[in-house]
């Protein structure tokens, strides 16, 4: 090989060079378009067998649940004795036992949600309450509803007490953006509000103008 073969050898090749960053920079922006969606909404749809129907003769609708979950009643009724009875690391054990047989049961996540928050573990609390969360939402057509989804119905109360879990860790977590997201969309699901979203919005926006208050008084 002569010097001119060497020195070519030696030179990078500037078009793959640059295909690799024009990859990077694709990736990157389209990372940082779902980190934003994320951000901003804090839904993830995920594949769930729940599903939602309307109710006959209302114009409402329920979530349906997986077979899978159905069978489980008895056993989250279980756990619930547990619970009660201050067995809370059996429950535990248990509650995770059922997610692995069956991931769409929203009130196992809803439970474990609350365990969690209950010891100060907000970020593990909304990992449960947040996945209740989403594959409620998931099972919902993506244009919304064409009418409420009750919390008044037995079959939606552990989605929205998720729902409302999750906004609360949110909030202890410093994300009022994805909190307020969350309350907001159980006030459009559910706008008799009976788990008093827009109290807590209310509340917290107080709150947000008082610290700002009290940070350009520097107080």
């Amino acid at each position: 090989m002569d010097e001119e073969s060497d020195r070519q050898a030696g030179k990078p090749n500037l078009l793959l060079l640059e295909i690799c960053l024009a990859g990077q920079r694709q990736r990157k922006r389209a990372h940082g378009k779902a980190d934003a969606q994320t951000e901003n909404d804090g839904v993830r749809r995920r594949p769930t067998e729940l599903k939602v129907r309307r109710r006959p003769s209302e114009n409402a609708w329920e979530l349906v649940h997986p077979r899978g979950v159905l069978e489980r009643t008895d056993d989250l009724d279980e756990v619930q004795k547990m619970l009660d009875a201050g067995e809370c690391d059996v429950a535990i054990d248990e509650l995770r036992w059922l997610l692995n047989g069956c991931s769409d049961c929203v009130l196992a996540h809803k439970m474990l949600g609350e365990l969690a928050a209950a010891d100060g573990d907000f970020r593990l609390a909304r990992g449960h309450f947040g996945y209740a969360y989403e594959i409620g939402i998931s099972a919902l057509p993506p244009g919304g509803l064409p009418g409420p989804l009750p919390y008044r119905l037995p079959a939606n109360r552990a989605f929205f007490e998720a729902a409302k879990g999750l906004a609360w860790c949110l909030h202890e977590l410093k994300k009022p953006k994805m909190a307020f997201g969350v309350l907001a969309e159980l006030l459009k699901l559910d706008p008799s509000d009976p788990l008093k979203a827009k109290e807590w919005m209310e509340k917290w926006k107080a709150e947000a103008v008082e610290g700002k208050t009290l940070e350009r008084g520097g107080g």
